[in-house]
């Protein structure tokens, strides 16, 4: 029996889908790879029937959707859906699909980690092993607590519960914010769990930033959250504290941001995700000293990376067999 054909950024290319597992989606599809496909449309178009999307490489427009007229189903690696338009391609009849709960640990260890980093100066103290000029340490190699401290979880869903869990084995302080309490809260955990992670939750947004000594964004990118952290916010925060950013680039104003770096309004900031990203090596965030910036490495493990993967599969092979996908995201 022929295997079903899928359209994907070629494996082993710049933002595509690690070579190493390819044989995972091969096993069951045939794959076709993008760049092939833009070349010689005519010859695919036909017959693919699901598309693979990691990262923001292939834009899926009116365009490509026009051109696949037996497309069902376009299947995300990765929980944010906000490169993808929802309603306009759930208007051709085809479905979309993520792969929540898989990324939330990796996620939640990359926050810890980033906030471990930059409270300890584990980079700069890397740096001073490898390039040091002189045999002292001077003040600015002076860190500060990690344990006891106030950590503050804007957005406590599935991956900010996971980073409570971790913060409390550090005896922080935890609080929280969420728009919507109940709602966004109690749709992943009942409330007893917030009790479980002795989390308090905060009424207003403000009350979080001007008691934390850490603050940790893990929300979705929406209208309603984009630039979500901009000056004002900013300037609520202690001039001790650190910004912890690991949900989207865009949820933070990272001119916003640059100024009260520069301006000393918090001590520090440690970034997983920034817009665009890569950022350009003269982009003034860079040139901070106070700043730790990864190029979004959030789920970017061996065992997540393949679990994402086995999910995307999973999820295509349902909607192509009249199922319904595990994962499916509505409009």
């Amino acid at each position: 029996m022929e295997k079903p054909w899928v359209l994907a950024t070629t494996f082993g290319r710049r933002g595509g889908i690690y070579q190493c597992f390819a044989p995972l989606i091969e096993k069951h599809f045939t794959v076709i790879p993008y760049d092939k496909f833009v070349v010689r449309k005519e010859d695919f178009a036909d017959r693919i029937q699901a598309l693979i999307v990691w990262g923001v490489n292939i834009k899926v427009d009116h365009d490509l959707l026009q051109s696949l007229p037996n497309l069902k189903v376009v299947v995300n690696g990765g929980v944010g859906v906000d490169h993808l338009d929802i309603p306009l391609i759930n208007s051709f009849g085809v479905k979309v699909c993520n792969t929540p709960h898989v990324v939330d640990n990796a996620t939640a260890d990359i926050g810890m980690g980033l906030m471990l980093a930059s409270a300890r100066n584990i980079v700069k103290g890397h740096n001073y092993c490898e390039f040091r000029e002189s045999e002292d340490l001077s003040e600015a190699f002076l860190g500060t607590d990690v344990s006891g401290a106030a950590l503050g979880i804007i957005g406590m869903g599935r991956i900010g519960y996971k980073v409570a869990k971790r913060a409390q084995g550090f005896e922080m302080k935890i609080r929280y914010y969420n728009r919507n309490r109940r709602v966004f809260f109690c749709m992943f955990r009942p409330e007893s769990e917030e009790n479980a992670v002795g989390a308090t939750y905060c009424k207003s947004m403000e009350e979080l930033l001007q008691r934390s000594d850490f603050v940790m964004v893990v929300v979705n990118l929406s209208p309603q959250t984009h630039k979500l952290i901009g000056a004002k916010e900013l300037a609520m925060m202690k001039p001790s504290a650190t910004l912890i950013n690991i949900s989207r680039g865009l949820v933070v104003d990272q001119d916003a941001l640059v100024d009260a770096l520069q301006k000393k309004v918090i001590r520090a900031a440690a970034l997983d995700v920034t817009y665009p990203e890569p950022l350009p090596r003269d982009h003034p965030l860079l040139s901070c000293p106070n700043v730790i910036i990864l190029p979004h490495l959030g789920t970017h493990t061996l065992e997540t990376s393949k679990v994402m993967v086995e999910r995307m599969v999973t999820n295509a092979l349902a909607a192509l067999t009249g199922g319904q996908p595990p994962d499916e995201v509505k409009a």
